[in-house]
């Protein structure tokens, strides 16, 4: 089987987990996940099957949604819920205008530095390992995106909040700096993602339905082929002639595609070779020096 199913990940359930049930279940050793959730946090899990863990380098998984629970007035060593107590404050002086105020200073590119308690490395060492171990590090704070940042209910000490974010962030990192913004400190105790990239929460399916399909076959209806999770690659058609070029690790030329684009491929833009409506392989343009009608585009992945 290869494709892309999308998990609703329940809690205190890690990624990792998921795919070794997958793996279980379907008989199949290629399992991937793309964008690992805490175990705490819920939702959207995109797990790739068979050829398809390929191509998890080529997925756009550039916008992230989150909906997050923050507590106030309390900050754990690890964010969220499942740490100790670092710190405690009084919340009653903390109104919507101030919650809204702090969530516009955040909105936009600002800096963030991971988590300790996070899958990072330093020194080749995943960082929690190092926290579990009672250590802190220095960590370089990194340029994250924040889309927008909307209020959805506050009932103090609970604020429940979106967040359209870009790929790398910790919402727990943010929960935790928006309370340091406030003066009271904050932790995370619910995080569900909503979408990441092209899988969304309306695509993903629980695992007792992974199980039903598992029983009677019928993933047909949940399957996302590779080349509907790479719909945000330009696709062009290749011929027969151009597909058996590919099929050898060879580039098709001009007359090998179907119709060939004017002004050909962008110096590093990525697109899909398609053929008979299958994905064939993906590929790259080539700088001019190396361009020719017989060197159309460098070839990365051969799916044929």
């Amino acid at each position: 089987m290869n494709g892309f199913l999308v998990f609703d990940k329940p809690a205190d359930m890690t990624s990792h987990d998921v795919v070794a049930m997958v793996r279980r279940l379907l008989k199949q050793k290629k399992v991937g996940h793309t964008g690992t959730l805490d175990p705490f946090a819920t939702g959207v899990l995109p797990v790739a099957l068979g050829t398809a863990t390929k191509l998890i380098p080529y997925l756009d998984e550039s916008l992230k949604e989150y909906r997050a629970v923050m507590y106030l007035g309390i900050s754990t060593d690890t964010q969220d819920h499942t740490g100790k107590v670092v710190r405690q404050e009084a919340v009653k002086s903390i109104t919507e205008e101030m919650i809204r105020e702090t969530f516009a200073r955040f909105t936009g590119t600002i800096s963030q530095v991971p988590p300790m308690f996070s899958a990072v490395k330093q020194g080749g060492v995943p960082l929690y390992k190092l926290a579990r171990r009672g250590e802190e590090v220095e960590r370089p704070p990194r340029q994250v995106t924040i889309y927008s940042l909307a209020l959805n209910r506050l009932q103090l000490p609970y604020v429940t909040f979106t967040v359209h974010c870009s790929r790398g962030t910790y919402v727990r990192a943010l929960a935790n700096d928006l309370g340091d913004s406030l003066g009271c400190g904050a932790h995370l105790t619910a995080l569900r993602r909503l979408r990441s990239g092209v899988f969304s929460e309306e695509l993903a399916i629980t695992l007792e339905t992974m199980q039903e399909c598992s029983a009677t076959g019928r993933f047909d209806e949940h399957l996302i082929t590779p080349l509907k999770a790479l719909s945000h690659l330009r696709a062009l058609s290749v011929t027969y002639e151009g597909s058996l070029k590919i099929s050898h690790g060879m580039s098709p030329a001009e007359s090998d595609f179907e119709t060939y684009p004017e002004g050909g491929v962008a110096v590093g833009e990525t697109v899909c070779l398609i053929h008979e409506g299958r994905l064939a392989a993906v590929a790259s343009g080539v700088p001019g020096d190396n361009l020719s009608k017989d060197k159309t585009v460098r070839l990365l992945r051969v799916f044929i």
